[in-house]
C-alpha cells in the first residue's frame, strides 16, 4: 500500500497557527497598544508662504500644469467664479470625490450653492503645503485644522490633498481624501 499526503489545503488547515491568523493576531495587538498609548504631541502642520517656488519647475509644461490648478483654485474654487470652470474643467472632467458628481456641469452644480463670486486674490488663500507635479498629475496639499475630538479646547493640524490629471491643459481628472458623511 503506498501512503500519500493529504492535500496542501489539508495539511495547512491542520498547522497552528496559521500565517494569516497570526498576522492578524499581531495586528490586533497593536491596534490596542497604540489605542491604549498617550498621544504624541504633533507637529504641526503649516503653510508654505512661499508659492512662487512651489509653483516653479525647470520642465516649462510641469510649471505650466501647476500654474493651472493654483489658478483654478484661485479664480474657480476660491473666487467662486463658475462662469470660468470652462477654462479649467474638460467638458467630462472625472470626479472622484463621492460628493461631488462627475462632469463639468456637475462640478459647476455643486460648487454654485457655496454663493456669488468674490474677487479673485492674487494668492491661494488656503494654506499651501506643497505643489508636485510629474507627468500629467499635480498634486497640492494643504493645512487643515480641526477641534480635537478628545480635548474640544484643542485643536489639531492634518493635511488634506487634491489631486488632478491634467489633458490637453485643462484639468480632466481628480481625486481627494473625501467621504461620504
Amino acid at each position: 500500500m503506498i501512503e500519500t499526503l493529504p492535500p496542501a489545503h489539508d495539511r495547512r488547515a491542520a498547522s497552528t497557527p496559521r500565517p494569516v491568523a497570526r498576522t492578524v493576531l499581531v495586528a490586533i495587538g497593536l491596534f490596542w497598544l497604540i489605542a491604549a498609548a498617550p498621544a504624541a504631541a504633533q507637529e504641526p502642520v503649516v503653510g508654505n508662504p512661499n508659492h512662487e517656488a512651489m509653483l516653479a519647475s525647470p520642465d516649462p509644461v510641469l510649471a505650466r500644469n501647476k500654474r493651472l490648478v493654483y489658478d483654478f483654485f484661485r479664480e474657480v474654487f476660491e473666487g467662486l467664479h463658475m462662469d470660468r470652470a470652462e477654462h479649467y474643467l474638460t467638458e467630462r472632467y472625472i470626479q472622484h470625490n463621492p460628493m461631488v458628481p462627475s462632469g463639468r456641469e456637475g462640478f459647476v452644480s455643486v460648487f454654485s450653492r457655496r454663493g456669488q463670486p468674490r474677487p479673485i486674490a492674487e494668492r491661494v488663500a488656503a494654506p499651501i503645503v506643497d505643489i508636485s507635479a510629474e507627468r500629467d498629475i499635480v498634486i497640492i496639499s494643504f493645512a487643515r485644522e480641526f477641534p480635537d475630538p478628545q480635548d474640544a479646547s484643542r485643536r489639531y493640524t492634518t493635511t488634506w490633498f487634491d489631486m488632478f490629471r491634467i489633458l490637453d491643459g485643462k484639468i480632466d481628472e481628480h481625486w481627494d481624501a473625501a467621504t461620504r458623511r
